[in-house]
């Protein structure tokens, strides 16, 4: 029986990225309620959120392999996860203007069968620019910041919001692909 990825995720960026490494994979969106507490402490909670949508799908596939990923943006103590609309959406973007905040992302791989539980955290910075609502207004012309957390996306629309960042940028984007790369290679589920 040939080996099977599934990707837990109903996100076009991690689908996007996780087929850059030219494996084949199926998308089997976990049905599960995340916990998104503004107070969270980032690294648990994208920890706890990657590995609860990895072991849904998992329980329901016990011979697949599966991955899950979540990412949350953090500044001044607080999780910014994806904006109701677009007002908490521009809030957001004018509490990261001008300056640096932590993207952190968690990563778990799942084989029910075998009993495999791999779990990873990794961290990148962001710095913005410092920037108006005017800036904003055209961001928004060109990105859709309700399905992103923190109401960005590093992949489009950069060179408007973006000072640099420092890490991994496909962290920044929602699922860090070196150390992807890593676990499913040392799975044998990519080349």
């Amino acid at each position: 029986m040939a080996t099977r990825l599934i990707l837990a995720s109903a996100s076009p960026r991690r689908r996007e990225l996780l087929a850059g490494l030219g494996g084949r994979f199926e998308v089997v969106v976990a049905d599960v309620t995340e916990h998104e507490h503004p107070e969270a402490e980032p690294r648990s909670m994208v920890a706890h959120n990657a590995a609860l949508k990895a072991d849904w799908v998992a329980e329901r596939h016990p011979d697949a392999w599966v991955l899950g990923a979540d990412t949350t943006v953090f500044i001044d103590q607080r999780v910014l996860n994806k904006p109701r609309d677009l007002a908490e959406a521009r809030t957001m973007l004018k509490q990261l203007a001008g300056r640096t905040h932590t993207v952190f992302t968690g990563v778990a791989l799942r084989h029910r069968r075998t009993g495999v539980v791999e779990d990873q955290g990794v961290t990148s910075l962001v710095t913005f620019k410092a920037f108006d609502d005017t800036v904003i207004d055209a961001y928004f012309r060109i990105v859709n910041p309700l399905d992103k957390a923190g109401a960005y996306g590093i992949q489009e629309g950069r060179e408007l919001i973006i000072a640099g960042w420092e890490g991994s940028f496909t962290n920044i984007m929602g699922l860090p692909m070196e150390a992807t790369k890593q676990i499913l290679t040392q799975r044998g589920l990519v080349g």
